[in-house]
């Protein structure tokens, strides 16, 4: 298997929406570790999705392929609970309310209980992350997100030595969430990742993007971002974490078990049962752009590949 190294991103090299590249020239030698660690507590019971957040750039983690539109990344989304077609999530879910937000934390840790959001982020400072978002329909976007790594978080819960996987939680409320009133998923959504994946340096936990508090459809107020993964596994909209022994069981694993895996690993040589994912379809590329090939791992083998050193990833899908 070729392994290739995503390239690492300067400032200079993304081709954002306009109102990013001016937050980057307002930020730029302003932005101190002091300013970064107080933006958390900024996301309180009252921010809007599209208020600008404090961040600085984790250039080590972040790729150097061009940016999607801020249009692209907020208007062609799946996000089932808000509808099926990729405009509906942008249509529908202005009508969820993201504050007051609580997270609930059970299961296999020395820490339970729920946690404000605001809680939750306030002891880590916010870090902007240019990542790849491959979906298991051979589709693809690069988007700078804004969060915080998922692993400082979970660890100060406590995990025990029994927990071995992490489960997440979406939201369920059929009022707000008008897809939730058809059956295409057993809601609420769940996803789950290994408790060395949750850990991976590269897991987020996403706010925002583009500099932004996140929009109610791309996930508010707090979303999961595994790079490596097909984004299905990106769950959106998290309000509970907890930790098991036993691997969870996941919404499309157990909608199609033959045909979304519970690793769903960005994999060239395993097809989708009904499409080939040797390659890709760059979204804003336009119409007639040659499809790209897809890399193993989203491009992020040198990072993770050693993960599944000892797994079967054609059986593991």
């Amino acid at each position: 298997m070729l392994i290739r190294r995503p390239p690492h991103i300067r400032p200079s090299d993304i081709t954002p929406p306009d109102v990013f590249a001016t937050r980057r020239r307002l930020l730029a030698g302003a932005l101190s570790v002091a300013a970064a660690a107080a933006a958390p507590a900024a996301l309180g019971a009252a921010t809007p999705s599209g208020t600008p957040l404090a961040a600085r750039l984790n250039a080590a983690l972040s790729t150097s392929e061009a940016a999607n539109s801020w249009e692209d990344v907020t208007t062609y989304n799946n996000y089932y609970e808000f509808g099926t077609d990729k405009s509906d999530p942008a249509e529908n879910a202005g009508r969820l309310k993201t504050a007051p937000w609580s997270v609930a934390i059970g299961g296999e840790a020395e820490v339970r209980g729920r946690v404000a959001l605001e809680d939750l982020l306030k002891p880590h400072p916010l870090e902007e992350r240019v990542y790849r978002l491959r979906c298991v329909e051979a589709w693809s976007m690069v988007i700078p997100w804004v969060g915080v790594p998922l692993a400082a978080v979970l660890k100060r819960f406590k995990p025990t030595s029994r927990a071995r996987f992490v489960a997440f939680t979406t939201l369920a409320d059929p009022v707000q969430m008008p897809g939730q009133r058809s059956a295409v998923l057993d809601w609420p959504y769940v996803e789950g990742l290994r408790i060395d994946e949750a850990m991976h340096p590269l897991a987020l936990l996403a706010v925002g993007l583009y500099g932004r508090v996140l929009p109610n459809q791309n996930g508010a107020p707090l979303r999961l971002v595994v790079p490596w993964k097909y984004g299905f596994k990106s769950i959106k909209s998290i309000v509970r974490i907890e930790f098991s022994q036993q691997m969870p069981p996941t919404s499309w694993n157990r909608a199609a078990p033959r045909e979304y895996g519970f690793y769903a690993n960005v994999n060239p040589a395993v097809d989708h049962p009904r499409w080939s994912q040797k390659t890709e379809r760059r979204i804003g590329a336009g119409l007639f752009a040659p499809r790209q090939p897809t890399l193993p791992f989203n491009g992020y083998a040198t990072e993770v590949a050693a993960l599944y050193r000892d797994l079967d990833l054609g059986r593991n899908f």
